[in-house]
């Protein structure tokens, strides 16, 4: 539409400059989960020493026991995503992706609010639980929602802006914590970490009324004519032919969102959904994230300089992640994926070699002994942890929920999505519950378990993952053999 009265521009320019603002504008509000998600992950590093102090499920326990139920607190919200990202694939394909984004906002903002809030451990737990079925929700969903409304020559770059806005929530989330560490705000400090999520979670909700529906749901749902209109309106080059393959893809007459999803035809992408998920909280990510400031106060840093280094691993991440962003339809999924493995393999391995070197023992005031590490091991443990968040932003970070949000069929994205997300939040919690108890033996015994897990990574990359980089998903879909 002309409103300037100058001379129109030709049908072409008009069709991608609406592709750049309705596009990006509704890839942009879907991945506002992302950073919700990214917020939520990270926001209780600031604040699990003080609720280790404040909340136990019981007294008179012992060490061990102590660390096992303070693991079982901060994992509380991994227990969440789980269930989470299980149950979000039935109402994702019932009412769609849209409607779905919808009440995960609604989970975001009672989670906030209630954990801020909390009078106990158990109503913490619970408040956490709620937040964590939203965080599980938004991994699923996004990637999934804007997958699915990106034309195959932009859809890394634009799956990807999923990644980057976790990765914005977690760098929001360190900073938010070090500056109401800086208000010196007293006991209500960690209330006041967990409540500020309610605002971006008020946000998120009010921006997705200016979203369209997915365009392949709404042609699995036989609403031809409205999918005809948001392909338009995203910059599809040829509406007919793009929805002609859809159809195909979906094979209405045969298939319907009831077909059992756990068959032969379908191994080759569900094996590869849980390799990538299982490698991604094997690398101890979602550990060294949710016990940061712990780590680098087990490194010699004081309370103050923890927080600031969080917020350094946090500026790292998402500084890494925009490089991947600017790469990922270029060089491809698996290359940063190799990249990315190398990096961790060798910051993994110089930090446990910093804990087993440069470290002791050392009697604390209740008689107990504590590990203390040398000045220059503190600093060798904070350096690699920069380059294991910079190797993980660039490979598996940006890789995994793009690559997920590919590999499967239009009449099971939403289960297959749902298998690779909780894949990834059973190793999440298993890992970030064993973490506390492991740490406490042995801080280089954890990060030498990890680096091995690595090196499986990198050799699943060479020899088994394939590339999906500039290929449409129902071209992707014949590639894997899928009928």
């Amino acid at each position: 539409m002309n409103q300037t009265g100058n001379t129109p521009q030709p049908d072409g320019m008009r069709q991608q400059t609406s592709f750049t603002a309705y596009l990006m504008g509704s890839a942009l509000v879907a991945a506002l989960g992302g950073l919700l998600f990214g917020f939520d992950t990270a926001v209780i590093s600031g604040a699990e020493q003080r609720l280790q102090e404040l909340f136990q499920p019981m007294s008179g326990m012992g060490g061990g026991a102590r660390a096992f139920w303070h693991g079982f607190l901060v994992a509380g919200a991994l227990i969440g995503t789980i269930v989470g990202a299980v149950a979000v694939g039935k109402p994702a394909d019932i009412f769609g992706r849209r409607a779905t984004m919808f009440g995960l906002a609604a989970l975001y903002f009672v989670s906030a609010v209630g954990s801020a809030f909390a009078w106990d451990w158990y109503s913490f737990v619970i408040f956490r639980f709620i937040g964590g079925l939203g965080v599980g929700g938004a991994s699923v969903v996004s990637p999934m929602y804007i997958a699915e409304i990106s034309p195959a020559p932009v859809r890394g770059r634009l799956v990807a802006l999923a990644q980057f806005n976790i990765v914005l929530g977690i760098l929001i989330a360190f900073l938010s914590n070090y500056i109401i560490g800086l208000l010196q705000l007293g006991d209500v400090e960690w209330r006041w970490m967990f409540g500020v999520e309610a605002f971006p979670a008020a946000v998120y909700f009010l921006l997705l009324f200016m979203t369209p529906r997915s365009p392949r749901w709404l042609l699995a749902m036989k609403r031809e004519n409205e999918a005809r209109a948001v392909l338009t309106r995203v910059g599809s080059r040829n509406v007919e032919t793009e929805i002609k393959a859809i159809k195909e893809s979906l094979d209405i007459e045969r298939h319907n969102l009831q077909e059992p999803f756990f068959q032969k035809k379908y191994m080759t992408p569900i094996l590869l959904a849980i390799m990538i998920a299982a490698f991604n909280q094997l690398s101890g990510i979602n550990a060294i994230l949710y016990y940061s400031k712990r780590i680098f106060e087990s490194a010699g840093f004081g309370a103050s300089a923890s927080l600031l280094n969080s917020v350094g691993l946090g500026a790292v991440n998402l500084i890494f992640t925009m490089a991947a962003l600017t790469v990922i339809d270029r060089f491809g999924r698996k290359k940063l994926m190799i990249v990315g493995s190398i990096g961790y393999i060798l910051s993994l391995g110089a930090t446990a070699l910093a804990f087993y070197t440069q470290s002791h023992l050392v009697q604390g005031d209740g008689g107990a002994f504590v590990r203390e590490i040398s000045q220059t091991g503190g600093w060798v443990v904070f350096i690699s942890l920069l380059v294991f968040i910079a190797s993980h932003a660039f490979g598996q970070g940006a890789v995994i929920w793009v690559f997920i949000s590919e590999v499967f069929p239009t009449r099971v994205r939403a289960r297959g999505q749902a298998l690779g997300s909780f894949t990834h939040w059973i190793f999440a919690a298993a890992i970030s519950q064993t973490f506390p108890l492991i740490a406490e033996v042995s801080g280089g015994h954890i990060f030498a378990f990890y680096c091995v897990c690595m090196v499986g990574q990198l050799l699943w990359v060479l020899f088994y993952m394939p590339e999906t980089k500039g290929i449409s998903l129902e071209e992707i879909q014949k590639r894997l053999h899928i009928e």
